[in-house]
């Protein structure tokens, strides 16, 4: 006896799509935190495509690990290799697993160690910018946020100090930003047109390629010579492009979030304050340091449950598939968004609450319904480096300064900053930003 096909997801009707297309547009995570009230798997007709959208750590691990062989990299990443290049973020199949293979030697325990004392002195720096702006003014630390991973990714992966190009991290933004901008407009939006976002977008990648061809000529690192070997300088250029921004915008983002949160719990902050001081006394810190740094690991853990800095992971089905029991046809996009399973009441206690008690010793969770860095064969290789660096700059900036909310201010920067006097809202890009920036003041701590 033949069994019965699976059944269709459920999802919003037919009529719902134009709805649908705006909020793919406009408000991405409203539209995903919907999607979860149909159930494990919902099915959205958005235009000419069929989303699926994974609500159940179960299916989670379905797509991501037991199955994982029958998906590829899906929506948004398609067109981000398009504008950035085919790189470890952006591949898939043997073209990612040979630049997997090529990164992963920079990511051991070992080089962690030698890692670390640069993390330090780049903190150091930091410290000493923002101890500058004492009593001075709302400050804009995503920026700062930037400039400092970008200082530390060049001179730990590819011996470059990414600091003399003060106008990278807006470059990476503007590119990413046309990728998106190209994903949730499903292609209508192309970067060619001579539009005032098409001129911005082309200057942003000619600015890429200038420095990825800087770094080049001054001299060729370990990894830049394993990712590069056997292939022309254009397909290199796009291979660092992604590592680049790949490397530093996540902890980028899990920082400035991390420093929100912070900022709006000041008993958190002074926990922090009070470990860094026990922990690191007047020292600059080192790898040894981080396993004693355990509540500030635990921030950093919570700020990524609320804020996952890789908040979405697309694939696209290769065959015919049945996920949490539903029929999924080959070719459709699956997506699995940590954002919104970091924050579903079925696996999480008030799960919208910032409380880093969660990730104390002994706490448990399911494990698919916490991803911050992915899963499979995907999971993020850089997450060690990343989350080390965040817990030894978070100790290093409450040991030494306060960094408070303001009520509402503007920055003498590129653009204005927002006012704060409400919760900043997520930007969800290739990573999750805080968007418009993130002014903070700076005082001295008691």
């Amino acid at each position: 006896m033949t069994a019965p096909a699976a059944p269709a997801a459920p999802g919003p009707p037919l009529a719902a799509t134009p709805v649908l297309l705006r909020e793919l547009f406009t408000d991405r995570l409203a539209l995903l935190t919907r999607a979860r009230g149909y159930g494990p798997l919902a099915r959205l007709r958005i235009g000419p495509k069929t989303m699926f959208v994974v609500n159940h750590p179960d299916a989670a691990a379905h797509v991501l690990t037991t199955h994982a062989g029958n998906y590829t990299k899906g929506i948004g990443l398609a067109e981000a290799r398009r504008v950035l290049g085919d790189g470890v973020l952006t591949s898939d199949g043997p073209a990612w697993k040979e630049q997997r293979r090529a990164v992963a030697p920079s990511f051991t325990p070992a080089r962690l160690a030698e890692q670390i004392p640069v993390v330090a002195d780049e903190a150091g720096a930091l410290v000493e910018r923002l101890g500058a702006r004492v009593e001075d003014g709302p400050v804009d630390v995503t920026a700062e946020m930037t400039a400092l991973t970008l200082g530390v990714l060049g001179r730990t992966l590819v011996g470059a100090d990414l600091t003399a190009y003060p106008d990278l991290g807006h470059a990476f933004e503007t590119v990413q930003d046309q990728a998106m901008l190209e994903a949730v407009t499903l292609g209508a939006s192309v970067s060619w047109r001579p539009t005032p976002g098409g001129h911005r977008f082309r200057a942003a990648q000619r600015r890429l390629v200038a420095v990825v061809d800087a770094i080049l000529d001054t001299g060729r690192g370990e990894l830049v010579a394993r990712l590069g070997a056997g292939v022309d300088r254009a397909t290199l250029r796009g291979r660092l492009v992604t590592l680049l921004l790949a490397g530093h915008e996540t902890t980028a983002a899990t920082l400035s979030w991390a420093l929100h949160r912070l900022s709006r719990h000041p008993e958190v902050r002074r926990r922090v304050r009070a470990e860094a001081r026990e922990v690191l006394g007047d020292r600059p810190g080192d790898v040894d340091d981080l396993a004693r740094l355990s509540y500030t690991a635990q921030v950093v853990s919570e700020t990524v449950r609320l804020h996952p800095p890789v908040w979405l992971l697309p694939r696209v089905a290769v065959d015919d598939d049945v996920v949490a029991g539903y029929r999924v046809p080959a070719g459709s996009d699956v997506v699995v968004c940590p954002y919104t399973l970091h924050r579903d009441p079925a696996w999480w206690d008030e799960p919208e609450v910032f409380d880093p008690e969660r990730f104390a010793p002994g706490a448990t969770w399911p494990k698919e319904a916490y991803l911050p860095f992915g899963a499979g064969r995907h999971f993020c290789v850089g997450s060690n480096l990343g989350t080390a660096e965040a817990v030894l700059v978070l100790a290093r900036l409450c040991r030494d300064l306060d960094l408070r909310a303001v009520a509402g201010s503007s920055s003498s920067g590129r653009a204005p900053l927002r006012s704060v006097s409400r919760e900043p809202r997520g930007e969800p890009m290739l990573s999750l930003r805080v968007r418009g920036g993130l002014p903070l003041t700076v005082h001295k701590p008691s």
